[in-house]
């Protein structure tokens, strides 16, 4: 997913980045207000991990901004207040979830999960595909029951494509959602990894087809759904 993070405390900050990046997330950091709304203003995101007191205002004042706008990011505040009422301010506003500080950063990662599945209509942790099956939160593949070994971003690439099924996804969707804007990386290197992606996993369940000019669609084959 491509995450923005805004916060102004740079260990925070940096530690959830980090954490994130490692999981194969695209992460772009923001610690103003202003810096955020010139991200959200260029850049399409999956999540925003959004602290309340910043700088130079209220994260509050930011959320009720893009739901005003009918924009549908995916939300996630920070709060250093243990008061009842900044927790209901913040769902009310429309906030996905919230996360109280100091927080451990697994609890932000499942939380991450949560709301991406509750995004994109699933139950559980796990994707699955015919006998390929990707559970989300030990970020474990596997294949006809046998471990499948995949670098971070070739996990990444493969929960897009597999949360995403039936969808045509562009080649600068997927770019955005697997790069940060700091990284210099062309849309070839989409290419790259879906091809990867396609070596790796040796099954008949999923087919990643490229359609030229559109971007790419992924499917359960007819194989996979005659079991």
């Amino acid at each position: 997913m491509r995450l923005l993070i805004v916060e102004d405390a740079e260990d925070v900050a940096d530690a959830i980045a980090e954490s994130l990046s490692r999981l194969g997330h695209a992460c772009d950091r923001a610690g103003t207000l202003a810096d955020a709304r010139q991200f959200l203003a260029v850049q399409p995101f999956d999540l925003m991990v959004l602290d309340i007191n910043l700088p130079d205002g209220s994260g509050f004042d930011l959320l009720r901004e893009i739901r005003v706008r009918g924009e549908t990011l995916a939300v996630i505040m920070l709060t250093a207040r243990l008061g009842v009422d900044d927790r209901v301010d913040a769902l009310d506003a429309g906030a996905d979830d919230y996360l109280v500080k100091p927080f451990d950063i697994r609890e932000l990662e499942a939380r991450l999960r949560a709301v991406s599945r509750r995004r994109h209509g699933e139950t559980d942790a796990v994707l699955e595909a015919g006998d390929i099956s990707f559970n989300t939160a030990t970020r474990q593949v596997t294949v006809r029951g046998e471990v499948c070994e995949l670098t971070r971003r070739e996990q990444a690439l493969l929960e897009i494509l597999l949360a995403s099924r039936g969808r045509v996804i562009a080649k600068e969707e997927l770019h955005s959602r697997l790069f940060g804007l700091e990284e210099e990386a062309g849309l070839n290197a989409i290419e790259l990894y879906v091809a990867r992606l396609r070596k790796k996993i040796p099954s008949a369940s999923l087919e990643i087809r490229t359609l030229r000019g559109l971007g790419y669609q992924a499917f359960a084959t007819r194989q996979a759904a005659d079991g």
